[in-house]
């Protein structure tokens, strides 16, 4: 059986992120990936935006690594070439009484460290974007756009440079103490239920488990973690609608935060076209919640179109009528649920949970791909100061 020093479970932008910083830190990684290529899940079907650091509370896991994260990816995709444009986004309070809320974000994204905000009137934010709708706005400069699966095909690329290999179709099934290391196992594509010959396992001496909407499933399958260091997982879907024709605007639009998500907003590509979404569709159903998470219903009701456009012109009065397509979809692993206050991220090791050689990722959703870079230079830090 063969050993290495790091498993990391998941090829997504987190899991890919912390393989590379890994691996670039002298470790022997190996990437451990369900699907048949990296970057298919949670990671290729969200915004593509680079968030400042806006939204949450001041000193959580969020914020730090939103705020870090976006320096660093902005310096990584400079280097590398890789597409993005800092487009920045307008934070729009559509009537009186969203202008207070706007105010206390304001105070709190001052506070979390976000550089160059500035509070805008109405006249100066149509000034920006003539055919907006608000009573005042915030504008943040410092948002943007990236190429995500350009980003992830970047991490591969340093993170196999520096030795670490990617093994798709390969799922985890489980994992049990192997001294003082962990033996994982896996089934590949090539095995069924009646068949194990395409089973292997691996010891190593550390777990990564970046797994993203299977991270719990892949915990709850380690022997002897601790079951109360796994937090319970809630999902929700957000629906995506792209733009026929191209929008007047130039800059990212957003709505005042809703309930489990940043609000019907509107996005663009790299190359000018417009989208909205996402928006939130709470997951209870746990069988339909494990279909989701395998891309079986990815689908999107174009019924949804009318609630999108109602929400679109509270900004864009001007939207034309018919409009709006169906473009793609979402699942995104929260801990918190509707009505409760946005959960902060679940970034886990030995110290926190008491279980060596373990570190886990819990509820990455947004602002994640923003984060991934601090992401993976956190879990790095955790491994490499704890050699085993």
């Amino acid at each position: 059986m063969d050993r290495v020093d790091c498993i990391v479970i998941g090829a997504g932008v987190i899991g890919l992120a912390c393989a590379r910083a890994i691996a670039q830190a002298g470790l022997e990684v190996v990437i451990v990936e369900c699907e048949s290529t990296y970057g298919t899940g949670v990671s290729a079907r969200n915004s593509e935006v680079i968030h400042a650091g806006l939204y949450y509370p001041t000193g959580s896991r969020k914020a730090q690594w939103c705020v870090r994260g976006a320096r660093l990816l902005y310096d990584y995709c400079a280097q590398r070439g890789i597409a993005h444009r800092r487009c920045g986004k307008l934070l729009v309070a559509t009537c009186e009484a969203d202008a207070a809320s706007l105010e206390t974000l304001r105070t709190k994204s001052l506070a979390n460290g976000v550089a160059e905000l500035q509070w805008l009137t109405r006249g100066q934010a149509l000034a920006l974007e003539p055919e907006l709708q608000c009573v005042a706005a915030l504008w943040s400069p410092a948002s943007g756009i990236v190429d995500s699966h350009g980003l992830m095909t970047s991490l591969l690329g340093d993170a196999e440079a520096a030795g670490a290999l990617l093994a798709v179709t390969s799922g985890v099934t489980g994992a049990a103490r192997d001294g003082d290391g962990w033996r994982v196992r896996v089934r590949t594509a090539v095995a069924s239920d009646s068949d194990s010959s395409g089973d292997f396992e691996l010891a190593t001496n550390w777990i990564v488990n970046a797994a993203g909407l299977d991270a719990q499933a892949v915990a709850a399958s380690m022997e002897g973690f601790p079951a109360a260091a796994i937090p319970l997982r809630h999902l929700a879907k957000g629906h995506y609608f792209s733009l026929s024709g191209r929008a007047p605007f130039s800059r990212l639009i957003y709505p005042m935060p809703t309930d489990g998500g940043l609000g019907v907003h509107l996005t663009l590509d790299l190359g000018g076209q417009a989208k909205f979404g996402p928006d939130v569709e709470w997951i209870d159903d746990i069988t339909t919640a494990a279909d989701l998470g395998r891309g079986l219903a990815y689908t999107v009701d174009a019924r949804r179109a009318a609630a999108f456009a109602a929400e679109v012109r509270r900004y864009w009065p001007c939207l034309p009528d018919n409009a709006l397509a169906p473009a793609y979809s979402g699942v995104r692993p929260k801990l918190s649920v509707a009505g409760e206050p946005a959960a902060d991220f679940w970034c886990q090791g030995p110290a926190d949970h008491g279980c060596e050689g373990v570190v886990q990722l819990f509820g990455i959703e947004s602002p994640g791909l923003t984060a991934s870079l601090a992401i993976g230079e956190m879990v790095a830090g955790i491994i490499s100061d704890k050699p085993k």
